[in-house]
This record gives structure tokens, sequence and C-alpha cells, in this order.
């Protein structure tokens, strides 16, 4: 673990008003609030809510001056001079700051998000940081106690469960999830939140894996909080019934997200081989996330999924047979030519379909971007199953432990191939 002289090569703060300067020694807390930008709205909800948690506690507050309501205040200042009243907020210390290391992303924390938050946690005196990502306004009092409480009774990690529809933050159901599960035995659900309570060595430990990307200008790095906790041997929790409004990764496509969000997870599962292969898969869970009732809408067409997923079998069999084992293609062609209202994508031949796909990433067996790229098109085909078998909230939550209880029984494999990559050549 880095000790605090890994981090005198980079300051979260202008150099105006460095932290750890005069005017950063006034400024003290036991709780480091670390923002994401806001506008003006934004920061007043956030900022009323912290209150309303924490009405008799001294906060620090963290807010990148990107946002113009802000350049003009200086470290110190309480919420009411950010426009938020109530005699309460006299216990919010505003630190507005110039980072040094920019985070290009709106809608997910990148690896500047982490390195900022620790150093200023850091020069601040501050012994745990609670991380909030875009559209923060919107998160209850009740989660941002709930978070912080979980920290304090001894989780260096506090993840959120957010409540979400059945048809909703699918990449996370059909990959990041399972995934994480079934190679670190975790148990959280989102393991990419963008809302994080931390303790302070495990913010240090995120400063530290982030600073090998900022170093080399990577700023648009991820980092995998659940899989860094785990190797790092960290205690885990998850706060149940999070509910909040997911920032979503506007006019990027699908193709553009999927790769990166999946790449930057093959790339960890590489990273941190060695800690998983001696990691036992985890329990199911006790009781399952909480998530919304359908409104009455009616289910999306999956003729157009369908359409991609067929088109992709014509055209990218060839590179699908350098990844995916004999037995894989065979599922995939009588995928191809099975009727929608029928369409049903097996547990096992997705866990295996992405456990190729990592091996090969691993491997390098063909152009990683290429790779990638041949991807969505069988995502999109676990889509459209889904979305057929979540005809309500509790059905789609029963396929998404399905899935990942599949990745869980098919993890030997992963690791079989992992240490004898030639016993198999496709």
């Amino acid at each position: 673990m880095a000790t605090a002289d890994t981090f005198t090569t980079q300051s979260a703060t202008s150099s105006d008003a460095p932290a750890g300067s005069a005017s950063a020694a006034t400024t003290q807390g036991s709780l480091l609030v670390s923002l994401s930008p806001l506008d003006h709205d934004g920061l007043q909800a956030t900022l009323a809510n912290l209150s309303a948690a924490f009405p008799r506690e001294t906060l620090l507050v963290a807010t990148p001056d990107a946002s113009p309501d802000n350049q003009a205040e200086k470290p110190g200042a309480t919420a009411e001079s950010y426009g938020a009243t109530g005699r309460e907020n006299e216990n919010l210390r505003i630190i507005p700051y110039t980072a040094t290391v920019n985070s290009p992303s709106s809608w997910v924390l990148t690896a500047p998000d982490y390195f900022n938050a620790y150093k200023i946690a850091k020069d601040h005196g501050a012994t745990s940081v609670l991380m909030l990502g875009a559209e923060s306004g919107k998160i209850t009092p009740e989660t941002l106690r709930a978070m912080v409480d979980v920290v304090d009774n001894g989780a260096d990690l506090a993840s959120p469960g957010y409540v979400v529809g059945p048809r909703d933050a699918l990449v996370n159901a059909a990959i990041l999830y399972p995934v994480t599960r079934s190679l670190f035995g975790t148990k959280p659900r989102f393991p990419l939140a963008i809302d994080l309570g931390l303790s302070l060595r495990m913010a240090e430990r995120l400063a530290t894996a982030a600073q090998r990307f900022t170093a080399i200008n990577q700023t648009d790095a991820l980092l995998w909080p659940v899989a860094e906790a785990a190797a790092a041997g960290f205690n885990i929790s998850e706060v149940p019934g999070v509910v909040r409004t997911l920032p979503q990764p506007g006019g990027t496509d699908l193709n553009t997200v999927l790769a990166r969000v999946a790449g930057s997870l093959f790339a960890d599962a590489d990273a941190k081989a060695a800690l998983w292969q001696r990691v036992r898969t985890t329990q199911a869970r006790a009781t399952l996330p909480q998530s919304p009732e359908h409104s009455g809408d009616q289910p999306p067409d999956i003729t157009p999924m369908l359409e991609s997923f067929r088109i992709g079998y014509s055209n990218l069999m060839e590179i699908w047979s350098l990844v995916l084992p004999p037995n894989s293609l065979l599922g995939l062609k009588r995928l191809s030519v099975t009727p929608a209202a029928s369409f049903r994508m097996p547990d096992a031949l997705w866990a295996r379909v992405i456990f190729d796909f990592i091996l090969a990433y691993r491997l390098r067996t063909l152009n990683r971007g290429h790779l990638l790229g041949a991807l969505t098109p069988l995502y999109l085909a676990w889509v459209a199953s889904h979305v057929q078998q979540a005809t309500d909230a509790a059905a789609a939550e029963r396929h998404i432990e399905s899935v990942a209880a599949a990745f869980e029984a098919d993890k030997p494999y992963l690791v079989s191939r992992w240490r004898w990559p030639d016993r198999f050549n496709p």
C-alpha cells in the first residue's frame, strides 16, 4: 500500500491555495464528502440533504470549481455562503478546488476522482470519505447517513445497492456483477457504483491505483472498488435500497460504452488473476435487491436486438471462432434460428462466452478493439433474452441471480484455461 509520500507529484488543489497550507489547515473534519461537478440547483439539493443527514457533525465538502457558482468561494466557506439556508448548514465546510488532473467523464467515476478525493482527505485530516457521483442531489439523507454509518462501523467500502427497474443497468447485470461476484466472491450488485463510502485506507488504496493511470495521462481510466477491496482483504458492505437517478453516458453509443467498461473489467481481471484464482465463490444472496415494479409500460421490442445478433452471427463468425469453443458456437447457431417468442440464451452459455472473451483479451487472440466490438451483438442477444424473462421485478431479479450463479459454477473452467491456455485452441 502506498504511503503518504506517494502523493507528492500532483496536487488536488490549485497552486494558489494548496492543500495543507494555512487556509486548508483551518478546515478540518473527520468526514470528507467529495462531489462531482453539479449545477447550482444540484449543489443546493446535495448540501441540504447532507445537512439533514448530519445535523450535528462538521463535514468537509469538496466541490470542483468547474461549476461557475463555486469559483469565487474560498476554502472554509459554509454552505450558507453557497446559497443554502438554515442554521444546520453551518456544520458544512466547503472546499472548492481546482483539480490538477481532471476527470473527462460526467457519468461515472474515473481515476482522477479517486486521486483527488484521497489527496484532499489526507490534507484536511479526514478519516473517512463519502464520494458522490453525478446528480447526487437526489440521494436521500437516509442513504447518505447509512453509507457513512457502515464505514463508521468497520467497513472499508460501503457500496450502494441501487434500486433499478427490471430492464435497467443491464451491462451491470449481464457482465459486471456476475464476473466480479464469481471471481472475487463478493456480493455487491454494482461493482462500478458512482457513490461510495470509504475508510481512509480504502481511499488511499484507490488513489494509489488511480495514480498509475493519471501518471501516464489515462484520465478516463475506470477503477473497480469492490475488486480493490477484495484484493486488499478489506471489509466490504452493501447498503441496500439506494434510490437515485443514475446518470447516462449521453452521446455515446453502445459499442463505445460496452468496449470501455468491459475492456476495463477484463484488464482488471488480468491484473488480479493471482488473487481470484485462490478465491472461493460466495454463497447466493439471502435476500434479493429491491426493484421497482413495472408502471404499466410495454416491454421493448426485441426484434432490433435479434437482428443485430443474427447479422453478427453472419458477419463475425470468423472472429467468434477464434475466441469461442465449438460447443459455444453450436449454441449460438441454434439461437440464430430461434424465433423471437421463444428466444432464451442459456445462462451457462452466456457465462462461457464472457469467460472466453476474458481469456481472449488476456491472450491478445486478436486486436482488443475488434474483440470488444464483437461482443456487442452477443450482449444484445443476452438483453433480448433477459427482456423476455423479466416479466416483473421479481422475475428479473431471479434471472440476474441465476446468471451470477452460472458464472460461479463455471469459474473452474476459467481458472483451468487461464493456467493452461493451450489445452484448447479454437
